[in-house]
């Protein structure tokens, strides 16, 4: 009779031990996430934001490669192929813009030049406008942002009213004045890199008030924070405040906004190349290709498409890698 109640009271306590153990179990598991890691679980099941990177990284490849590219696949983009010119009319010989084997994206129209070649010599200008203008509006949204929202008194007011003011100041116009007038080769480049220095210097530096606000906003509501009154308490001076306690805390959302802002600056870009005041001919430019193809987009729209695709294309992969990236680093997601 003994047995009855050993087996009942044995059967009863091993589920209990091993349903513990495995709630211990989920429990060191859940506490062993960083955050780094939760954002990438997040990020990895956001399929579309995936797509959106897969995409970038296969552009950013693209430009680095570009000259091994056209070894392979194209021509010198600056070389003329009037063999492949209808001579009566100016147009591509054959469909599609002349597409061929050996023209695998076809030809321009009256020159004959490679749209392939031009196209990834363009992706690399545009991506290194687009990013180095990106960081330098970074740089200094964070520099003048942080000293803003964490000094506070004349500081803030003096920052808060140059934010102002840029803000409201006709970028575009500027941009056009000020490109249009500088010579074209300067620094020891050749005109080409000459132009896109000026460009990252005139699009970063009219950026970085947007980000400038961001993070003001959130340094006035971080200096009040638990850890930052322990921080003085304990005779931590302003500099490691700021850049050892509140940086940290601010990385995900100049992380994110830093994301969106690239595809802005690729449109900026291609804006002043199109009004003919962004990087000079020859050399390519997605901007600049579309202006020369205004004439001829009833009679080759190729010519039109392609370049138009490809901004296209790039401006969507960034948002939509931007706007997985802030879901996945929102700390109020479940």
């Amino acid at each position: 009779m003994s047995l009855g109640p050993e087996t009942s009271l044995h059967d009863e306590t091993t589920p209990t031990a091993d349903a513990a153990q495995v709630r211990d179990k989920g429990e060191k598991a859940i506490a062993g996430r960083s955050l780094k890691q939760i954002a990438w679980r997040r990020l990895k099941k956001d399929r579309v934001a995936v797509g959106g990177g897969v995409v970038i990284i296969a552009l950013i490849v693209i430009a680095i490669i570009a000259p091994l590219l056209i070894k392979l696949l194209g021509h010198p983009f600056d070389e003329y192929h009037n063999d492949r010119i209808d001579p009566t009319l100016g147009l591509p010989l054959g469909k599609l813009g002349g597409l061929s084997k050996d023209y695998i994206l076809g030809v321009e129209p009256v020159n004959g030049r490679d749209i392939f070649s031009r196209i990834v010599y363009g992706a690399q200008t545009t991506l290194t406008v687009a990013f180095l203008s990106a960081f330098l509006s970074t740089f200094l949204g964070v520099l003048f942002g942080m000293s803003a929202g964490f000094l506070g008194g004349w500081v803030d007011s003096v920052i808060s009213r140059i934010m102002d003011f840029l803000l409201a100041f006709p970028q575009l116009l500027f941009s056009i004045a000020l490109v249009s007038v500088l010579p074209q080769s300067m620094f020891g480049f050749n005109t080409r890199w000459s132009r896109t220095i000026v460009l990252i210097v005139v699009i970063g530096f009219f950026g970085w008030p947007y980000i400038g606000r961001i993070v003001r906003g959130q340094t006035l509501s971080l200096r009040e924070r638990e850890f930052v009154e322990a921080s003085r308490s304990l005779g931590a001076r302003s500099p490691r405040i700021l850049f050892r306690e509140m940086l940290p805390n601010l990385a995900a959302p100049i992380l994110v906004y830093t994301t969106l802002i690239i595809p802005t600056n690729i449109l900026t870009e291609a804006a002043l190349s199109f009004l003919g005041v962004g990087i000079p001919p020859p050399f390519p430019s997605w901007g600049g290709m579309l202006s020369d193809a205004l004439q001829f987009y009833r009679y080759d729209p190729m010519f039109m498409i392609i370049p138009g695709a490809m901004i296209f294309i790039t401006v969507l992969a960034f948002n939509l890698f931007g706007d997985g990236l802030r879901d996945a680093l929102d700390p109020k997601a479940r």
